[in-house]
């Protein structure tokens, strides 16, 4: 079982004011010789942290290996939310730029990102994007993102796009009125999450504003963050 340690600050659990106790929580990463584990396995033996560790306690081998990386629990919007933009910091807990243990993604072959200009501070920004003369201040852009001149996103996660729309001179079929994919010109986005290949339109303001949590035709809010919801349109001037 790999186990995460964390401490608990004097005087929160049992320490004395000069300690810090120790505690450990199941990751929920198990490693089982195989035959061990079918033998260990019943009808009603199905929940590890309940039946089967438990058993395996009076009759196998049992070991914790204690890890002291970087975890964290992602169940939850926020903790989506904070954990991807903490990699946007100067020196993010989860370095995924460690040779000793390299991150690999599939390769796409896609173009370089083309920043037309703007001012970026701590941010991620995935192959394929077009950046026009925007402000980013902790975002983080997956692939083929398009941010339009003028439109400033402050700690947004923007998931980006399949695929490249049609320019008018490609034979673009886009119906008028239809706001261009990706985020238009002039938008202020803030505490937000955008799925793959939504319409943003010109001059539209999405933020939370310490709303609680709620469900709309055009956008979700969970844990203090908007949601644009993939394949969204939000028309042009939209004030979320």
């Amino acid at each position: 079982a790999v186990q995460d340690q964390f401490k608990v600050p004097a005087g929160a659990g049992h320490g004395t004011e000069n300690d810090e106790e120790l505690f450990l929580a199941s990751m929920g990463i198990y490693v089982f010789n195989r035959d061990a584990l079918f033998g260990l396995l019943g009808e009603e033996n199905r929940d590890f942290g309940k039946h089967v560790i438990p058993k395996a306690l009076k009759t196998h081998k049992v070991q914790a290996f204690i890890f002291d990386g970087a975890w964290e629990d992602i169940g939850t919007i926020r903790n989506f939310f904070d954990c991807n933009l903490e990699l946007t910091s100067g020196v993010p807990r989860f370095n995924i730029f460690d040779m000793t243990a390299p991150v690999f993604t599939r390769p796409r072959f896609l173009p370089a990102t083309k920043i037309n200009g703007g001012h970026i501070e701590r941010a991620l920004v995935a192959d394929g994007c077009i950046l026009d003369e925007g402000t980013l201040c902790d975002c983080v852009l997956g692939l083929r993102s398009i941010i339009r001149r003028g439109s400033r996103l402050k700690r947004a996660i923007i998931m980006g796009n399949d695929y490249y729309e049609k320019t008018p001179e490609d034979g673009s079929e886009r119906p008028a009125g239809l706001p261009r994919m990706g985020i238009g010109e002039n938008c202020f986005i803030q505490e937000a999450i955008i799925d793959k290949n939504c319409r943003i339109g010109d001059n539209s303001i999405i933020q939370p504003n310490g709303r609680p949590d709620q469900d709309h035709d055009l956008y979700y809010i969970r844990d203090g963050i908007v949601i644009i919801p993939k394949n969204a349109v939000i028309p042009a001037g939209t004030v979320i």
